[in-house]
């Protein structure tokens, strides 16, 4: 079904790769001007779009810092001529056990992740109020399911985007503004390159449809999500797009490397 999307303007952060990239694509091909945030470059994706008839423009931003969140959303509006539809995507990870865990990792993990999509809201739906509507897709993550060794920082975060989720649901409904989570399991993205063969093995068993996901299985339902025309009556909802990996543990440390993780020099 055609998602009624044809005209709109979306923001889309961290667009440049992975599944940011595949949802601006698929936007791109549903007729809608993109926008992309990004400190990476995106030459590729900004072409491949272009080469669709859409509009679109890039926007360097450092989304860890509340004033670069700020002017993306200034410029982006200024591009486009309004932000009907907003993606907010990027994210970063940091390993650490939790007697290692960084000041500078924890702020520009849980700034990137989190209070990005805070500020970034915050200034769109100001926006979207006085347009009388809008759509907001926030991509969250199974760690929110799944506990995993060393990565308290990027679980906080996508826990607290789940937290955050419900509470600008509930105050952007009565202005028209549906606000959904798509939530991810593993997908082969340049976030997720670094896990390492044998943990790749692990958690590729752990998976009852037993592969990790490719970031176009996801476009379809960012689109159901984003459009007005497809879910009307939807907001404030969780979408799980993980091939089952919320129903399992995810055992991909032994136990020697637990025991040592947090003594070890």
């Amino acid at each position: 079904m055609e998602p009624g999307l044809r005209g709109k303007n979306a923001l889309v952060t961290g667009g440049g790769t992975g599944i940011g990239r595949v949802i601006a694509l698929a936007l791109a091909e549903a007729r809608v001007n993109i926008a992309i945030a990004s400190n990476q470059p995106a030459d590729e994706t900004i072409r491949e779009i272009k080469s669709l008839g859409v509009r679109t423009s890039f926007i360097a931003a450092d989304l860890s810092i509340e004033a670069d969140v700020e002017r993306m959303v200034d410029e982006a509006a200024s591009q486009l001529g309004s932000i009907d539809l907003y993606v907010n995507n990027a994210a970063i990870a940091a390993h650490q056990p939790v007697t290692r865990i960084s000041a500078e990792a924890w702020r520009r993990t849980l700034n990137t992740n989190l209070s990005a999509c805070v500020f970034a809201c915050r200034e769109i739906c100001k926006r979207m109020i006085a347009r009388g509507g809008g759509s907001i897709l926030i991509i969250g993550s199974t760690a929110q399911f799944n506990q995993a060794y060393g990565e308290a920082s990027y679980h906080i975060a996508k826990t607290g985007l789940r937290v955050y989720k419900n509470t600008l649901a509930l105050e952007m409904a009565p202005h028209g503004i549906r606000v959904n989570m798509l939530v991810p399991g593993h997908f082969l993205t340049p976030l997720t390159q670094g896990i390492g063969d044998e943990s790749a093995r692990i958690l590729r068993g752990e998976i009852p449809l037993r592969r990790f996901g490719e970031p176009t299985e996801l476009a379809a339902t960012a689109l159901l999500l984003l459009s007005d025309r497809l879910s009307p009556y939807t907001t404030g909802a969780e979408f799980v797009v993980d091939g089952g990996l919320h129903l399992r543990p995810l055992p991909l440390v032994t136990d020697r490397r637990i025991l040592l993780m947090n003594t070890e020099e």
